[in-house]
């Protein structure tokens, strides 16, 4: 089976990779993944948020509502097992890609 890049699909699979270390919510998310790519990818609200309610409709990730100390709620997003497979199948398929590109990046 052929790899493409899926831009959707790598949205995806940075968030779920993040939740797989630990549930977050959206402006963390934004945060980590600023941070951990040193600024390469940079989320605004208007591609997280649709890529987060596209990952519950798929079960995914799950949200749960949480009250703050002062009163404040603030939505955290838990990776589900079925949310774990797919990183699982995504990373696959991503090392199999870079290989392959690594491959006719060396010959160059």
């Amino acid at each position: 089976m052929a790899s493409e890049i899926n831009p959707v699909k790598t949205i995806d699979s940075l968030i779920l990779s993040l939740l797989a270390r630990k549930p977050m919510y959206g402006y963390q998310l934004i945060k980590e993944t600023e941070e951990k790519s040193g600024g390469v990818f940079k989320f605004r609200e208007g591609t997280l948020y649709p890529a987060l309610h596209r990952l519950e409709r798929a079960k995914f990730i799950q949200g749960k509502w949480q009250v703050l100390p002062k009163g404040q709620q603030r939505k955290y997003y838990y990776i589900t097992e079925k949310g774990l497979r797919a990183l699982g199948q995504r990373k696959s398929e991503w090392l199999k890609f870079s290989s392959a590109l690594n491959a006719f990046l060396e010959t160059a």
